[in-house]
């Protein structure tokens, strides 16, 4: 099976889009928040006088601090493609945080803001104002990087083993077949299956089955919207499918159309 790529669309559908219809900046975090942070980015916009663009997302298992014009908010994890339309100019920034950071650094259930979103708690720093909204209009993502990453800082050591074991548990999974028990996942790190379920539940905000089958769909569009030449029927055994059936069903079932609709589209983007 394939090893999973790195995921340079960043979870967008339509990735072939960055520089037309928006612009997406990502930057790494700084080396002692690597182990809360997965990364920054911030996307701009500017539409005026041309249509609205449909821009669609990926769900990954992960929550994320938004900064937008008119506030901020965590952003838990969302279980469909988020889909939202640009329109005019706009702009919004943030941090992927990696999964089960928020939980280990504020003590909140991640399930509890799957599907929605929730004020900046105080231990993050309470509400974000109007002066570093300013900041992130005009300076872009410098503004963002250096305001959030202050507010994280004081957690860069932070102690929770089982922040280390969902990373762990969650690493693992980039190799297993999409069809692997939770039974298995469970074994395979020493844990009983209602454990595991209960610490996702808690730390990540979706199952394990969840975010095994939105790790080999992303891993999916990777390859077919980068590389769309690939033959989607070889790229479902790479990623561990035993049948077509199953691999069409999931793509279709997150993506929105099926792999070989996809491979057209970005094929004459």
């Amino acid at each position: 099976m394939a090893t999973t790529a790195v995921n340079r669309s960043n979870g967008l559908v339509r990735p072939w889009e960055d520089g037309r219809s928006f612009v997406l900046d990502t930057r790494a975090p700084s080396p002692p928040l690597e182990r809360l942070i997965d990364r920054h980015w911030m996307v701009r916009w500017d539409l005026r006088g041309k249509p609205g663009f449909r821009q669609e997302t990926l769900p990954h298992p992960s929550l994320n601090l938004v900064i937008e014009p008119d506030g901020a908010r965590v952003w838990g994890v969302p279980t469909q493609r988020d889909v939202r339309t640009l329109e005019g100019r706009g702009w919004a920034a943030g941090i992927k945080l990696r999964p089960g950071a928020f939980t280990a650094i504020s003590g909140i259930a991640a399930a509890g803001v799957t599907d929605g979103s929730v004020p900046i708690p105080e231990c993050l720093g309470g509400a974000v104002g109007p002066a570093l909204i300013e900041a992130v209009d005009r300076d872009g993502l410098d503004a963002s990087v250096a305001a959030l990453e202050e507010r994280l800082a004081p957690y860069a050591d932070l102690q929770d083993p089982a922040l280390d074991l969902v990373a762990a548990v969650v690493e693992g999974m980039r190799e297993l077949p999409p069809d692997t028990k939770v039974e298995a996942i469970a074994r395979a790190n020493h844990l009983a299956p209602r454990t595991l379920q209960r610490l996702f539940h808690r730390y990540v905000g979706v199952g394990p089955k969840w975010v095994l089958k939105r790790l080999r769909i992303h891993q999916a569009v990777e390859q077919l919207g980068l590389a769309p030449t690939t033959p989607w029927t070889r790229l479902a055994l790479d990623l561990g499918y035993y049948d077509h059936a199953h691999f069409i069903r999931d793509f279709k079932l997150v993506v929105g159309c099926s792999p070989a609709e996809y491979r057209a589209e970005a094929g004459v983007a």
